[in-house]
């Protein structure tokens, strides 16, 4: 059964890294039913990642670091749709795309064992 979970964790974050920067630019070339269309499968892949992650979570019965990158990939979800939804309105949502890349960064680097405590 974790193996299930970790796989499609796994692929889930790839799929959500690469359909977050292109609904970005998308959205900033003013092409509103492409972006729109990539934004509904991130929205999907943000649900595939959350219920594999929590069932990996059970698995390593709650560690802390792991429940502390789950809290840290539920706020860059919540960037990510901030700058997207801003870059929708033709609004700058640089200053949480930059904040949603970081903290991917971070969170990748956390669930490689990159950085760990």
């Amino acid at each position: 059964m974790f193996n299930m979970f970790f796989a499609s964790h796994q692929g889930s974050w790839a799929f959500v890294a690469i359909f977050f920067v292109i609904a970005y630019f998308l959205y900033k070339a003013h092409k509103r039913k492409a972006g729109t269309i990539l934004h509904m499968i991130l929205r999907l892949f943000f649900i595939i990642m959350i219920i594999s992650g929590i069932g990996m979570l059970i698995e390593y019965n709650w560690a802390a670091m792991y429940v502390i990158k789950g809290i840290l990939a539920i706020v860059m979800m919540g960037l990510m749709e901030m700058s997207l939804g801003k870059t929708k309105r033709g609004e700058n949502g640089m200053g949480g795309f930059i904040g949603a890349v970081v903290i991917l960064v971070v969170v990748a680097l956390m669930g490689f064992g990159v950085i760990s405590f």
